[in-house]
């Protein structure tokens, strides 16, 4: 019988890619506030579950038994929220899925965010150094960037509660084939009226991220290691240090990056978990790939 993986967020954007991805060698089950139309789909049991009630929570993942959690259902920003509701909700749901995930030996990866290391601000200031790595310090600025920090706090719990080992990825601006919303940033972008841009022109593909999950789970590791999820390059088409300069007046004191890479380091993910993206805008983003289609 195969393993069964819990992934929570499974009807949205991210998580209907990671299900897609995982449902031809693992059981899944998908956790979302809502059911889908469909339900009958081969090795998939769709669950709706408020993430923010630790009994649903714990009965769902206990009942499941998985061996591993996926937890990619968190309010992904606050252009439409509270930021007191955005905090609540990540921070109660994330901390309620990884303690269930940990009393019942589950491995734990989850979706925290590029934008703790503080470069979103209103007026985005640079960082210490580049390219950003996950030593570097969090600055966080409002409650969806805190809650993500408050998120990776429960990591750290459930790793010294429970045996199990919890991934948290750092992805950037996640975009879908053949339907990049850079584009239009991209040919309005020129030097000479460049403006400041809160991740230096960053993105990572979504089939960046579901390879990184699946990694996550399937490359053994201790204790709570933080991954970051980027593209190879940046978006523009023009070298990183150029973009930077343009849009900042300056750089980091310390800078390290060559071409168009992109300004934040993915050397961790490939050290631990042998992975590095492998799609870049040029070609992926007038690729014809349909999205999943059990939604």
């Amino acid at each position: 019988m195969s393993e069964t993986i819990v992934v929570t967020g499974a009807l949205g954007g991210s998580g209907r890619w990671i299900v897609d991805d995982l449902r031809d060698d693992y059981r899944i089950v998908a956790v979302d506030r809502t059911l889908p139309e469909a339900t009958n789909v081969d090795d998939v049991d769709f669950r709706a579950v408020d993430l923010t009630k630790q009994g649903p929570v714990w009965q769902t993942i206990i009942e499941a038994d998985p061996t591993a959690v996926i937890h990619f259902g968190n309010i992904p920003h606050e252009e439409d929220h509270a930021g007191g509701h955005v905090y609540e909700n990540n921070a109660m749901s994330t901390f309620h899925t990884l303690e269930a995930a940990g009393r019942v030996d589950a491995d734990i990866v989850w979706a925290s965010s590029e934008t703790v290391y503080g470069t979103h601000w209103p007026e985005p200031e640079l960082p210490e150094y580049f390219p950003v790595d996950e030593e570097h310090p969090p600055r966080p600025w409002n409650g969806y960037e805190t809650s993500k920090l408050a998120g990776e706090a429960a990591a750290d719990r459930v790793t010294n509660a429970f045996d199990v080992s919890v991934a948290s990825i750092r992805p950037s601006w996640i975009q879908y084939p053949g339907r990049y919303e850079i584009t239009s940033i991209r040919e309005a972008f020129d030097l000479e009226s460049a403006r400041r841009f809160g991740n230096f022109w960053s993105y990572v593909d979504i089939r960046d991220v579901v390879s990184l999950v699946r990694a996550a789970i399937e490359i053994d590791f201790d204790g709570h290691e933080v991954f970051n999820a980027f593209g190879p390059d940046n978006f523009l088409g023009v070298e990183t240090t150029t973009a930077i300069e343009a849009g900042y007046g300056s750089l980091s004191e310390t800078c390290d990056l060559s071409g168009e890479e992109s300004a934040f380091s993915t050397a961790k993910a490939e050290s631990i978990l042998d992975w590095e993206p492998t799609h870049s805008w040029r070609t992926a983003e007038d690729e014809a790939i349909a999205d999943p289609s059990f939604v």
